[in-house]
């Protein structure tokens, strides 16, 4: 804690020199009565000790969604009196105060110790720290500041809050495990797919009894089973369009965080790439552990310069699982982010591309050139989703007006189309 002196302090130090030089000069005492009340403040300022300041912060929980409200107690402590203290906790990016005084201005008696109560919200996703505490108080006269800060940080992570979808996409392929997806193979299971006749080995419990009736022989159903699927969510952090505020950034995690709390809770396995200047991957899993593992790796990617080409060779094998169903969420603005999705395409990926439209940021000029130019940009994006769509990749755009939901059934009938043409 740093001990600052009051300017005035100098001032009563310069009059009572001056009083003092005067009452010698001149010999008169009465000019040394008046430097004595400015002496007296000089001699209480010098004495002025630290009053030995502490402070806490505690936080009812680690993780938020956006817009919740997080209860947080900062504790503060003097050793000695101190009769105005001035204590304010730092808010980050994303978290703003819904209820409580920040800062706030208290008396505290010695070895006095109090709570003050605050109610944080959460107003955007981000990983934070919480807990930067800034202390401030002055003697008794109120010559003498005494100014510190306290590191009481704790990371608060904040994730995006999912958007609510009535279906998802349903891959090519499915797994052997078991899950929720109606495989298209025909085994076990629950969802009826055909009749044929009886043959050896067929149990009882499967035969059709009033198609055997019928037809004078046995008959049994065939069923689709329920099996899961590997999804890779492919996040494209290589470049983005942004505003003063927000970015396509901002919206591919968001939409990169609801497919995959969507697809964790139809019990099938995710798993992660962030193909960017810093490249990040998470092997596809399930289960609560796996989505913590995935919104924490979500709120960590950031837009990092690289001037390097990347490729999918980067990508560990393991991360890319054959068969797997992998959703690009992309601004389709860097030229290496777009090479990667058509050599995964190449490859026989089962894929799919989110496009964020970066339109929305982007403030276009009022003059024939700067309109041309557009005119122009806009027909180079239409002409690259009609060479994602002639490779059988279904592209959809997601915008103000396009919601998720109408995105994905975009892509339902597109991918629908598509296995019937082929």
């Amino acid at each position: 804690m740093t001990r600052s002196a009051d300017p005035r302090l100098g001032a009563y130090a310069v009059l009572a020199a001056l009083a003092l030089v005067a009452a010698l000069g001149l010999r008169r005492t009465e000019l040394a009565a008046i430097a004595a009340p400015f002496a007296l403040f000089l001699a209480l300022g010098a004495r002025a000790r630290t009053p030995g300041l502490r402070a806490w912060l505690e936080l009812d929980r680690e993780r938020a969604l956006e817009g919740d409200i997080v209860e947080a107690t900062l504790t503060v402590r003097a050793d000695a009196a101190v009769d105005r203290l001035e204590a304010g906790l730092a808010l980050p990016d994303g978290v703003e105060l819904a209820e409580g005084r920040n800062p706030v201005a208290l008396r505290l008696a010695a070895g006095e110790e109090r709570e003050l109560p605050l109610r944080l919200r959460c107003t955007r996703w981000s990983s934070v720290e919480v807990g930067d505490v800034w202390l401030r108080a002055r003697d008794l006269i109120g010559l003498v500041r005494f100014e510190g800060r306290v590191d009481r940080r704790r990371t608060l992570r904040i994730y995006p809050t999912p958007e609510r979808l009535r279906r998802l996409l349903s891959p090519a392929h499915t797994q052997a495990t078991t899950g929720s997806e109606v495989a298209r193979l025909r085994a076990e299971g629950l969802e009826f797919a055909d009749t044929r006749p009886f043959v050896a080995g067929d149990r009882v419990r499967s035969i059709n009894w009033r198609a055997t009736a019928r037809r004078g022989s046995l008959v049994v159903n065939e069923r689709h089973p329920e099996r899961n699927a590997d999804v890779v969510i492919f996040l494209d952090s290589f470049a983005e369009a942004r505003t003063s505020d927000e970015g396509t950034l901002e919206h591919a995690v968001r939409t990169a965080a609801t497919l995959a709390d969507r697809f964790l809770a139809r019990r099938d396995r995710v798993g992660l790439v962030a193909f960017g200047g810093i490249l990040r991957w998470l092997e596809p899993g399930g289960g609560l552990v796996q989505r913590y593992r995935l919104v924490d790796a979500l709120l960590e990617t950031g837009v990092e310069l690289s001037y390097a080409w990347k490729d999918v060779d980067v990508i560990p094998a393991r991360t890319l699982p054959p068969r797997a169903l992998v959703v690009a969420v992309t601004p389709l603005l860097d030229e290496r982010s777009i090479a990667a999705l058509l050599d995964l395409r190449a490859r026989g990926h089962d894929l799919v591309v989110l496009e964020v439209s970066p339109e929305p940021f982007l403030e276009p000029g009022r003059d024939r050139a700067d309109l041309a130019a557009l005119r122009l940009w806009r027909l180079q994006r239409a002409d690259l989703r009609a060479r994602f769509q002639r490779l059988g990749v279904a592209v959809a755009t997601l915008d103000e007006v396009t919601a998720m939901e109408e995105a994905l059934e975009e892509v339902r009938a597109f991918r629908r189309h598509a296995r019937l043409a082929r």
